[in-house]
Order: C-alpha cells, then structure tokens, then sequence
C-alpha cells in the first residue's frame, strides 16, 4: 500500500496556529510600516 503524499501548500493550509498567527502578525506589520511610512513623509508642523 502506498503512502499519500501530502502536497506543502496542503500541509501550511492545515496547519491552524501558523495561520492565525500569520493572520495576526502581517496586518500588524503591514499597517505599522504603513503608520511610520506616513509619519515620515509628513512635513515639519510651524508654531506660531
């Protein structure tokens, strides 16, 4: 009998904790980069 051969991307989408994490952790980064992106490129503010 021959053993089934579990094909990577089937195994990455069965796997429920590295897909929450990564559900988790690339928003996260994504919109931080996105945050401190948008900080940078702001010009200096001019008190009065």
């Amino acid at each position: 009998m021959e053993e089934e051969k579990i094909h990577p991307i089937q195994k990455f989408m069965d796997n429920i904790w590295l897909l929450l994490a990564l559900g988790i952790a690339v928003p996260s980064l994504s919109y931080t980069f996105w945050g401190l992106a948008e900080i940078y490129s702001l010009a200096k503010g001019i008190l009065p």
